[in-house]
C-alpha cells in the first residue's frame, strides 16, 4: 500500500503537466480572452502578458502556475475579478452534494437489484431488471432530466424549477435535488446492478457455495456473507469510479437544473476563455479521479486480504 501511495504523487503531478498543457493548447490568444476582446495598445498588451508570467517560457509559467497550486493560490479570474479558489469554493459543496446523492441513490437500487436479480436469474425479477438496467444505461441523463422537470415541476409541481435561495443542508434543497440525483444516478445504478448480477452468477456456481450449502447453512448466509463479499469487488472499481465521475462530470444536469456546481462554471468558463477557473476546475477533476482509484485500492485490499500479499 506505501508503493500504492508512493506512485500516487507523480500521477499527481503528471495530472498538474497535462492541465496546464491542455488548457494552453486552446485555440486563440489568452491576452484577447483578459482583455474582452478589445483592441489595445502594445504597451497595454505587453503589460498584460507581463502580469500574468505570459512573457515568460512554457515551463516556467507552468512552475508558477504549480507553485500556486500546490498552495491552492490560482489567481484572480480576469474575467469577472474574482478569486478562483473562492469561487471554487463556493462551488465545489453543490457539486458534492448533487454527485454524492446520486452516487449513494445508485447504490441503494444497484446493489439490492442485483442481489435480487443474481438469485433469481431466469425467473421475472430477472428479466424485469434486466430490461430496467439497459433503459437506465440507454437513456441519455439530459433528456431524463428534461422529462422529469417538464412533468414533476412543470406539470404537477411538485418540485420546484430553479434552486431555492436555501442553505445547502435544509430540507428545500434536499426536496429540489430529489430530480437532478434521479437524473444523475440513474445510469451508475442501472451499471452497477449488471455488474453485480453477473459477479454473482459466477460465484453462485463455484465450489465453496455447494460447499456452504452442503453443510446445512442458510440460503440467506450464503448470499450475503459468502458470495456478496466475493462479488462485490468488482463493483468495488466500478463504484469508486463512478463516484468520482458523479462528482465532476455533472454538467450537462447542473445546466438543466440550474444547479450552481462546479459543472455550470466550468461551461462558462470555457465560453469566456477563463484560463485560471478552467485550469482549477480541470487539476480538481483530475486530483477526484486519482483519490478515487487511491481509495478504491485500498478498500480492495480490506475486503481481499489476499492482494495485501
Amino acid at each position: 500500500m506505501g508503493r500504492r501511495l508512493a506512485v500516487t504523487v507523480p500521477v499527481l503531478f503528471g495530472v498538474t503537466a497535462l492541465t496546464f498543457s491542455f488548457v494552453h493548447l486552446l485555440p486563440g490568444d489568452a491576452v484577447d480572452a483578459i482583455v474582452g476582446f478589445r483592441a489595445v495598445s502594445p504597451a497595454t498588451e505587453a503589460a498584460t502578458r507581463a502580469e500574468y508570467h505570459l512573457d515568460q517560457p512554457v515551463w516556467d509559467q507552468y512552475l508558477l502556475w504549480l507553485r500556486d497550486a500546490i498552495t491552492l493560490e490560482f489567481g484572480e479570474s480576469p474575467v469577472t475579478g474574482r478569486d478562483v479558489s473562492a469561487t471554487i469554493g463556493r462551488r465545489l459543496p453543490a457539486t458534492l452534494a448533487l454527485g454524492g446523492a446520486a452516487w449513494l441513490l445508485a447504490l441503494a437500487i444497484g446493489i439490492p437489484a442485483g442481489i435480487v436479480a443474481a438469485v433469481r436469474a431466469g425467473e421475472p425479477a430477472d428479466e424485469v431488471g434486466r430490461l430496467a438496467a439497459l433503459a437506465g444505461i440507454a437513456t441519455p441523463n439530459f433528456w431524463l432530466g428534461l422529462i422529469l422537470l417538464f412533468v414533476f415541476s412543470v406539470r404537477l409541481g411538485w418540485f420546484r424549477v430553479l434552486p431555492p435561495d436555501a442553505p445547502l443542508v435544509s430540507l428545500a434543497t434536499a426536496k429540489f435535488l430529489v430530480l437532478p440525483t434521479i437524473t444523475l444516478g440513474t445510469a451508475s445504478a442501472a451499471l452497477v446492478m449488471r455488474l453485480l448480477r453477473s459477479s454473482m452468477r459466477r460465484e453462485l456456481d463455484a465450489t465453496y457455495v455447494t460447499a456452504a450449502r452442503a453443510k446445512g447453512l442458510p440460503e440467506r448466509t450464503v448470499i450475503l456473507k459468502h458470495v456478496l463479499r466475493n462479488a462485490v469487488l468488482p463493483v468495488v472499481t466500478v463504484a469508486g469510479l463512478q463516484l468520482a465521475f458523479l462528482v465532476d462530470g455533472a454538467v450537462v444536469v447542473e445546466g438543466i437544473f440550474s444547479w450552481p456546481g462546479m459543472g455550470r462554471l466550468l461551461v462558462q468558463s470555457v465560453l469566456q476563455r477563463d484560463y485560471p477557473v478552467i485550469q482549477a476546475i480541470v487539476l480538481v477533476i483530475g486530483i477526484a479521479i486519482v483519490l478515487a482509484n487511491l481509495l478504491v485500492d485500498i478498500v480492495y485490499a480490506i475486503l481481499d486480504p489476499r492482494i495485501r500479499y
